[in-house]
């Protein structure tokens, strides 16, 4: 059985090595060179590294991140990133339990909407997303790399 939860604190190598499947030409981090950034991370209450456990093994993961804002009631906004499930366990349903589960923290925490950009042009990648509610059509998105 699957669960769906916040990563803990010593699981930072086991996410690193999801995140390599995720962008695979990025350079490997060492653990002990973010050891204080990573302490940040997992303190931070308006950032959430969701991930899916199964058979005691990472298998997705997703950060929400959670914008206060002085709109829509004063209500935040959220949004979600660096979403990937482990390859070997791609079409299970893990990364679809794993949105969800962030679209369900979005909620508890009273956010307006959730936001999710893909800058892949995979149609399989587009329906999943729309699997999990995302309207393609609802904005448009911009980026600009630093």
């Amino acid at each position: 059985m699957a669960t769906a939860r916040p990563v803990r604190a010593n699981e930072l190598d086991e996410l690193l090595g999801l995140y390599q499947t995720l962008n695979p030409d990025d350079p490997v981090l060492d653990p002990g060179d973010v050891d204080d950034l990573w302490e940040e991370i997992v303190t931070d209450d308006d950032l959430e590294i969701v991930v899916v456990e199964h058979d005691e093994r990472l298998v997705a993961t997703c950060v929400l991140s959670v914008t206060k804002n002085l709109t829509r009631g004063a209500r935040p906004f959220a949004l979600i990133e660096n979403v990937v499930t482990h390859e070997d366990y791609r079409g299970e349903g893990f990364g679809t339990q794993c949105v969800e589960a962030a679209i369900d923290r979005a909620r508890e925490r009273d956010c307006y909407k959730v936001m999710l950009l893909t800058g892949s042009d995979m149609a399989w990648k587009h329906e999943f997303y729309e699997n999990c509610g995302f309207d393609r059509d609802a904005k448009t998105g911009f980026t600009l790399d630093l």
